[in-house]
Parts: C-alpha cells; sequence; structure tokens
C-alpha cells in the first residue's frame, strides 16, 4: 500500500529543512546519509508514485563501479589525478553498498560476484584488449579488471562464440525493487517522511509545488532523474531512454551447471548496443537491454514499458548468447526510463544561491552512483569539504539537449547505428566506424 501523500499532513509539517523530490535511490540515500549525520534535520521526501517506482526498482541489478564517462575523457577534462579518484570513489561505493546493507539489515539479495564481459568476434576482443589497457595505464591492476582468454571467460560463463573476456570484481547482483523497499522503510524508521503518490509540479527556489500543496524547504534535492524531463525547466536536462528486461522461470540445476555464474557473477559482452544479465538469487536468468526507441518531446507513459518486439529480440538474442536457455520460459517482462545527459555525464552538486541541489545523468550506471551522489549531496548540504565534494562531477553542467525534433532524430538514428553497427561487425569480423562516429555525435 502507498505511504500518505502530502495532503494528510497539516500547516506545520509543510516546512522543513531539507526537502528531497523522487524517491529512488538517490533520494533515499541522500535521506538516509543526511538523518545519520544530523538527526535534527526536518527532511521530507515526495514522489509521484510510490518508492522506487522508476528506474531504481526496475533496473538489472547491477550494484557496479561502471562510469559512463572514460578514464582517458575525464583525465582530458579534469585531469589524470581526478579520473583516477572519481573511478575509485565508485569502486569504494560497491563497497559501502554491501556494509550498509549487512549493518542495517537491508533486503537484497546481494551477491558480490563481480561482473563478465564476454568477447565473441574479433572487433569485441580488441575492445576488451583496449579496455585493460587503459585501466592499466591509470594504475589499476588485475585486481581491479583482468583479461581473461576463452577457457577462463567459459569457465565463468559459458556463452557462444567466446574468444576472451575481462573480469572486474567490483559489481554486486541485487534485487533492486527489494533494496529500494527495504531502504524506503529504514529511512522512514530514521526520522524521515516520505509522502508518495504526490506529484511536484514544480521546484522553486525554497518552496516544492504539489498536487496537494506547497513544500517549503531552505534545501530541495532533485531526484527526479528520467523523469525530471515532466518539470518545467527540466525538459531537456536529460533525454529518458527505456531499458526494457525479461526474466526466465528458475533454471534448474544442470542448466546452471552447464552456463555458469557460480558466484552470481553480473554479465553482458563488448557488443555496441547494450545488453546485461544476472543469476537471480533464485536462480532466474534476468536479461534486458536498450532498442525500445526514444519518444518525441521527452514524453513518459506506462505504454511505453513494455514493447513486445524489443521483449522479442531479447529473447532471440539471450538464447544466441547463452545456447543453454535457449528454450527456457519467460516469467516476466517490464521495462522504463533512465535518463541521460547530453554529454553522458552524470553530476552532482548544489547551488548556495538558490538553494537547490541535483544528482542524476547516470546512463543506466546509477545503482552505484546514487549511493555516492547521496553521501556527496550530504557534504555539501552540511557544507563540509571532503574528498567526495572535490570529485570531478561535483558542479559539472551538462549542455541542454537539441529542441525537437533534433532531439529525437539524433538519439533513434544513434540506437539504430548501433544495432547496424553490431551486425556488421558479426559479418564481416572487423570494428565498425560508424559506431565510432555516433559515439562522437552523442558526445560520448
Amino acid at each position: 500500500m502507498p505511504r500518505p501523500s502530502l495532503a494528510t499532513t497539516g500547516p506545520g509539517a509543510r516546512a522543513v529543512d531539507v526537502a528531497i523530490v523522487g524517491a529512488g535511490y538517490t533520494g533515499l540515500w541522500t535521506a538516509y546519509y543526511l538523518k545519520l549525520a544530523d538527526p535534527a534535520l526536518r527532511i521530507a521526501v515526495v514522489e509521484a508514485e510510490v518508492a522506487g517506482f522508476g528506474a531504481s526498482g526496475r533496473n538489472g541489478g547491477w550494484c557496479s563501479a561502471l562510469y559512463p564517462v572514460s578514464l582517458a575523457r575525464l583525465a582530458r577534462e579534469h585531469g589524470r589525478d581526478a579520473a583516477v579518484r572519481q573511478y575509485r570513489a565508485m569502486q569504494d561505493t560497491v563497497a559501502e553498498v554491501g556494509r550498509v546493507i549487512r549493518a542495517d539489515g537491508l533486503a537484497a539479495d546481494w551477491a558480490a560476484g563481480g561482473t563478465v564481459t564476454l568477447a565473441r568476434s574479433q572487433p569485441q576482443l580488441r575492445r576488451a584488449v583496449e579496455e585493460v589497457e587503459q585501466a592499466r595505464m591509470f594504475g589499476f591492476g588485475p585486481e581491479d579488471v583482468e583479461l581473461l582468454d576463452a577457457g577462463a571467460t567459459s569457465r565463468r560463463l559459458a556463452g557462444s562464440s567466446v574468444l576472451g573476456g575481462v573480469y572486474t570484481p567490483h559489481c554486486a547482483a541485487i534485487h533492486p525493487a527489494k533494496l529500494v523497499r527495504s531502504l524506503a522503510s529504514r529511512v522512514v524508521e530514521l526520522g524521515v517522511a516520505l509522502y508518495e503518490q504526490t506529484a511536484v509540479l514544480s521546484i522553486e527556489p525554497g518552496r516544492v509545488r504539489t498536487a496537494h500543496g506547497d513544500l517549503r524547504a531552505e534545501l530541495i534535492v532533485r531526484a527526479t532523474e528520467g523523469f525530471s524531463a515532466r518539470l518545467p525547466g527540466y525538459r531537456r536536462s536529460v533525454a529518458p531512454v527505456y531499458s526494457l528486461m525479461i526474466a526466465t522461470e528458475p533454471l534448474p540445476r544442470r542448466i546452471w551447471d552447464e552456463l555458469g555464474l557460480s558466484a552470481r557473477e553480473t554479465f553482458t559482452d563488448f557488443r555496441h548496443l547494450i545488453i546485461y544479465g544476472q543469476r537471480s538469487a533464485d536462480d532466474r536468468l534476468l536479461f534486458g537491454g536498450r532498442g525500445a526507441p526514444y519518444h518525441f518531446g521527452s514524453r513518459i507513459t506506462p505504454g511505453y514499458d513494455r514493447v513486445p518486439a524489443v521483449f522479442r529480440a531479447l529473447r532471440e538474442t539471450l538464447g544466441q548468447l547463452l545456447p543453454a536457455a535457449a528454450d527456457a520460459p519467460i516469467s516476466h517482462s517490464w521495462g522504463g526510463p533512465l535518463g541521460i545527459s547530453r554529454d553522458w555525464h552524470p553530476s552532482v552538486g548544489l547551488d548556495r544561491s538558490t538553494g537547490l541541489a541535483w544528482a542524476g545523468g547516470y546512463a543506466g550506471d546509477g545503482v552505484a552512483a546514487t549511493n555516492l551522489a547521496g553521501r556527496t549531496l550530504t557534504d555539501l548540504v552540511l557544507g563540509r569539504r571532503t574528498d567526495l565534494t572535490t570529485l570531478p562531477w561535483v558542479g559539472h553542467r551538462s549542455p541542454a539537449w537539441e529542441f525537437e525534433p533534433l532531439r529525437w532524430l539524433g538519439a533513434n538514428a544513434g540506437l539504430r547505428a548501433m544495432s547496424w553497427a553490431d551486425r556488421a561487425e558479426d559479418r564481416y569480423g572487423r570494428p565498425s566506424r560508424l559506431a565510432t562516429v555516433v559515439n562522437r555525435a552523442l558526445g560520448r
């Protein structure tokens, strides 16, 4: 059942120290760390639906150190040391999420098995080698990322046509909905007010306007990720891009003995059009990927969560990638929007002149990044200068996305180009220049 809305509160509850818009991971982690740091703070979280309704409750369940901006690009923009600190902070955050889950008894089906990325063609193998070489150039050793031969890769996951792969231990598989709902309950226990079924109409300095009246606060945190496009003034801040998933029925032991993932490693491969998967705690194969179109005007509706053609493509891709699971019955399918900034940079910040703070633009890598954002926002709100507040993503301002129809044309052309590039590489066995061109045009 949803928690009460703001409509149920009296005038006294409508003025707080910190108001947080959005009860996903970003908003909840921010409330969690703020309340622990200063129990006297009056904190309220408002959510249009229920806690975890968005990407936080529907994602692929990777709590990973992945960051959507490469080390090389971060180094060009902020310097080598800053780039390394950002990546190390992400690695530390994976461990921090696990620590909180254990310390607070949160439900999450946590399994710190790392990630295996398959290389299934010569172009993919080349990208695997380049990834590890770049990591070594920045001081990341085999304990952080390791190049695997075909045999070592297949022992982790017996995919088809495996030529090699990459393994990193900096990832845990989780059940995202369990974690976000458990975290919401913990935040309420700490004394944070959480108002669900409270749609926000606008955010202004000192005031959150909602369908049930205004909430006033000295500081306001916008934690709306892909749904930011619904707010006045933020339509072009991020592009809501849909990612969809399928889940099999629990697979028998003999299938898992053939497939692997004995440590519940998360998995993907080096294709351009992103795919991702994991073995759930109840032995299902969870598999997802991009491929759904971007919708004109950054529109978000429940009908876009389900695209039969994409579900069929995911089923076919899963069978090609893992033939042992090709006939596994599908029990669930779902989807939802994530947020991508124009330059693919996630960011976190606080403008003291307006009292408005924000975090987001995780580009699908947000499960761990939201925790780092929550801890960083806590330091910013409390006026503390720490290692977190000097990371390169703090205060970053991404350019706005283009006006329509350019946004729609560019986003969907890029999606099609990535798919074409993958098919061309499979057919001709050489890297696609098309993917490089598209990545540059999108600012990746």
